[in-house]
């Protein structure tokens, strides 16, 4: 599986910025047909996306998603049926209550796969898991949401007006506490699930120190991805999700000294002992490399 680091949003409603998608790195263009397009715009978002889709190169390295509207919204089926022939990688849900939500989705993508010749099941789902409040206490059962489910990620924006909370973030940037836990419920809501956990995004596109500072901080807290809002991020969060060649060798390491000794759950390395949590850790880190 290619790796997902960079998950990139394009208003689907902009021939300008999708023009400039081939040239973009991110892993994933997510092309998004709610909140970044008006009302009016939305048929006209929902006809490039599908003839986006449909003149893609078969070997285009991106993976490309839509992000439709919300399934109470009646727009999400209009969402569905026009783009879903064009054979998207993948459908990012906005402001999902539960796993449920996940589940009916996947119904009616598979009526549409069926309709069209994909393959079952090859139409990835990714929630965005915390953006209402009720949300929150149902976070941790996504592990039967089925083989669609792609990973969780989470949102503030939306929850910040749910709560009718009057800012999300403390002046030193970071997260207030309420947000703080809903950040970690979706950390841990997606390892439960043993799905990819990818952060929310980083709102201000022009402090690449403090994205990459926000990216250091999320891949050392068990994130494998994030959000992005503009292509000048890509490059920062690729980076940052991607082990360094230190990282590399010193798992490589762990993993032919276990295999060295097979049968030993603990051993000494560089001077420290290493046990069968840091093999775990190593052989997620050569994986992640290999992708």
């Amino acid at each position: 599986m290619a790796a997902m680091r960079s998950f990139l949003f394009i208003p689907a409603d902009s021939e300008k910025k999708l023009a400039k998608g081939d040239a973009i790195p991110a892993d994933v263009l997510i092309l998004d047909l709610e909140d970044a397009v008006a009302p009016e715009n939305k048929a006209r978002a929902r006809q490039l996306a599908y003839e986006y889709l449909r003149d893609r190169p078969d070997n285009r390295p991106q993976q490309i998603w839509i992000r439709i509207n919300t399934l109470d919204n009646p727009a999400a089926g209009s969402d569905l049926a026009a783009v879903l022939p064009a054979r998207p990688d993948g459908v990012v849900l906005p402001k999902a209550r539960s796993a449920d939500d996940v589940i009916l989705l996947g119904n009616r993508i598979g009526t549409y796969e069926a309709e069209h010749e994909i393959e079952a099941n090859s139409t990835r789902i990714l929630p965005v898991a915390t953006e209402t409040a009720a949300s929150l206490f149902t976070i941790g059962d996504y592990r039967r949401a089925g083989p669609r489910l792609a990973g969780l990620t989470w949102g503030a924006e939306d929850l910040s007006a749910a709560v009718a909370a009057t800012t999300n973030k403390e002046e030193s940037g970071r997260w207030t506490a309420p947000f703080e836990l809903a950040r970690s419920l979706c950390l841990f809501g997606a390892h439960a699930a043993g799905v990819q956990a990818v952060d929310t995004l980083f709102s201000d596109f022009r402090d690449d120190g403090g994205l990459r500072a926000s990216c250091e901080e999320a891949r050392r807290d068990g994130f494998s991805g994030k959000l992005a809002i503009h292509p000048s991020q890509v490059e920062i969060i690729n980076q940052a999700f991607t082990p360094s060649e230190e990282e590399v060798e010193q798992a490589r390491r762990i993993v032919a000294l276990f295999e060295a000794n097979p049968g030993v759950g603990v051993l000494s390395l560089d001077g420290r002992m290493v046990d069968l949590p840091h093999l775990t850790q190593a052989q997620k880190i050569l994986a992640a490399a290999e992708e």
